[in-house]
């Protein structure tokens, strides 16, 4: 009986061990805007983000621990690049996500690759991070910079919207989607009849409205977000830039921006986002929880946050296939072979160059009139589908991709 016993005993430790061997910690690190101008973007709404979907991981896979760190990147690329050193060979994170600014997430993906971790970007918009400078470490959720212009840009010039002059945030974000919608105007017949750039965080906009009015561009275009976007905004009402028959294209528009601006400021504007928390009853349900986790009942989701929830939840569905987060590599390829599917963005793919692929909506900002309830602020012009959503993988430029 003792021996009987004694086996018993021997085989509940194995067991116990082997259930022990099959745990799997991965620790993800939030590097976001948590200060200034797009904090409403991603900041504090991307942590919470971050916890849903973490928490909605762990109810059917609980031998995948999850740890979460956060961090504030203050829009600067050494102030980012510090970090996720630091994130990586001191506090052993396995993963970054989110990252709004473009220069600081292009910073972050080259560390990525160098340690051979993950950076999921929801934030950021540059195309370049799928295009010249893309990795096998690094895949781009949300949505970038060509998905914009070849969005908003085309719609407007098919309008009538054939001449344009652009205000563009004189950095990495700013120049691609100033270069990107250029391309797609002047393809689409119409012409660009100038520019100029203004600092990051800009609160006087008076100047470059002024090059703006005398240009008599029908369209001006707002290579800019967040922060700058609503100033920019403000001051051409201050201007009666639309008295001249100009109109802004806001080529990044954000939920957080129309909550702030206002339907009576923001009317009429056209944007291209890839998710809305009102399109649907699954976002809406998912929008409660968000607030709930934020307690803050009168701020909306942006498609960045829920880039984030999605963008982690498929990374983590990687890990758990894999039994594994060490090999940032073998999980960047593993995300992509696997089909992607989460409540708020549906099924996609992982392409080979790290784009993540699923459909656009070109929206337009509604009335006041025409507003139901707090957050109703679209109407949705069309859907543009995965397949002509982003730039054909071929145009790209990327050196993941042969041939």
């Amino acid at each position: 009986m003792k021996k009987t016993l004694g086996l018993a005993a021997l085989t509940a430790m194995l067991l116990g061990g082997t259930a022990h061997a099959q745990q799997v910690t991965v620790k993800v690190g939030v590097l976001s805007d948590m200060s200034s101008l797009y904090s409403d973007i991603g900041g504090a709404g991307s942590v919470a983000a971050a916890k849903l979907a973490i928490a909605d991981f762990a109810k059917a896979n609980p031998n995948v621990k999850v740890e979460l760190v956060s961090g504030d990147h203050q829009n600067k690329p050494d102030v980012g690049s510090q970090l996720a050193n630091q994130w990586y060979d001191v506090d052993k994170v396995d993963m970054i996500i989110d990252t709004p600014n473009s220069g600081v997430a292009l910073a972050v993906s080259q560390i990525t690759t160098t340690k051979n971790k993950v950076f999921v970007v929801s934030g950021a918009a540059a195309s370049d991070l799928t295009g010249p400078k893309c990795n096998a470490n690094t895949v781009h959720w949300t949505y970038d910079t060509w998905m914009l212009a070849n969005g908003t840009g085309k719609a407007i010039v098919k309008t009538g919207g054939d001449s344009w002059f652009f205000l563009t945030a004189d950095y990495a974000f700013g120049h691609a989607l100033e270069r990107d919608t250029m391309a797609a105007v002047e393809k689409n017949g119409g012409k660009v009849l100038g520019k100029v750039r203004h600092p990051l965080n800009t609160n006087d906009f008076s100047s470059f409205l002024l090059q703006a009015q005398a240009s008599k561009a029908k369209i001006v275009g707002l290579a800019n977000a967040g922060g700058d976007t609503i100033n920019a905004i403000k001051a051409g009402a201050e201007f009666g830039l639309s008295k001249g028959g100009q109109k802004f294209a806001g080529l990044l528009v954000f939920a957080s921006d129309v909550n702030a601006l206002g339907l009576a400021t923001a009317q009429g504007l056209t944007l291209t986002e890839t998710w809305y928390w009102d399109l649907n009853d699954a976002n809406r349900a998912w929008t409660k929880r968000w607030q709930a986790e934020r307690n803050a009942a009168g701020k909306f989701p942006t498609m960045v946050q829920a880039g984030v929830y999605s963008g982690l939840t498929h990374y983590l569905k990687s890990v758990a296939a894999l039994k594994s987060g060490a090999d940032g590599k073998a999980v960047v390829e593993e995300m992509k072979k696997l089909p992607t599917d989460d409540v708020l963005f549906g099924k996609g793919t992982i392409r080979a160059d790290g784009r993540k692929v699923h459909p656009a909506y070109l929206l337009e900002v509604k009335a006041p009139a025409e507003s139901k309830h707090p957050g109703d602020f679209y109407h949705v012009r069309a859907t543009i589908p995965a397949d002509e959503a982003f730039r054909p993988l071929a145009e790209g430029n990327c050196p993941l991709v042969k041939g």
